[in-house]
């Protein structure tokens, strides 16, 4: 059994989500099930994250700029878990390796790589994300923001109790680093 480590940047931050994907229930079944997944904050350069029209997730698309796009690492994902968020992402989207930073708590003393963000940039770990390859047509300019999905729109993604529930999101820096 390979262990796949991925970036996500979507409605898959939300644990919550991610673990009705990989295990059919809002939290994970047991706590050595939740012992297997490593989370961690990190950011992929070169890439923006864009709204898709009509839709409540976002997609990302390699960019020339100084785009980045923050998201959560997650280690330790099982074959079985890649085939269900294969499914689960469907054919908009195509998975390939890409190379993150991990974004480490900055200390009190340290300094920023972005003012005000709370973190600085740690080591570059390869992951697999999942990138729009349909029509750019679908995608808006505006970028998609996690807070305002979590706020609006998770309680229909996984029902209002799991969506309430403090799962590890809750006060952590979001996407526009800001705490959630």
């Amino acid at each position: 059994m390979s262990s796949h480590t991925a970036f996500f940047y979507g409605t898959l931050m939300a644990p919550q989500i991610l673990h009705r994907v990989i295990w059919g229930t809002p939290f994970p079944p047991t706590p050595a099930h939740a012992a297997l997944l490593r989370i961690r904050p990190a950011i992929l350069h070169a890439h923006r994250r864009h709204k898709v029209r009509y839709a409540d997730y976002p997609a990302i698309l390699p960019s020339t700029t100084t785009s980045s796009v923050r998201g959560t690492l997650v280690e330790g994902l099982t074959d079985g878990d890649m085939w269900r968020l294969g499914i689960f992402e469907g054919e908009q989207y195509k998975r390939k390796k890409v190379r993150v930073r991990v974004l480490e708590q900055e200390d009190v003393t340290g300094s920023s790589s972005q003012p005000g963000d709370g973190h600085v940039e740690g080591e570059e770990v390869e992951a697999e994300v999942y990138v729009w390859c349909s029509s750019p047509d679908e995608l808006e300019s505006e970028e998609w923001d996690f807070a305002e999905f979590v706020r609006d729109k998770m309680k229909w993604w996984v029902g209002k109790d799991a969506a309430e529930a403090d799962e590890g999101f809750q006060g952590r820096p979001s996407i526009n680093g800001e705490a959630s």
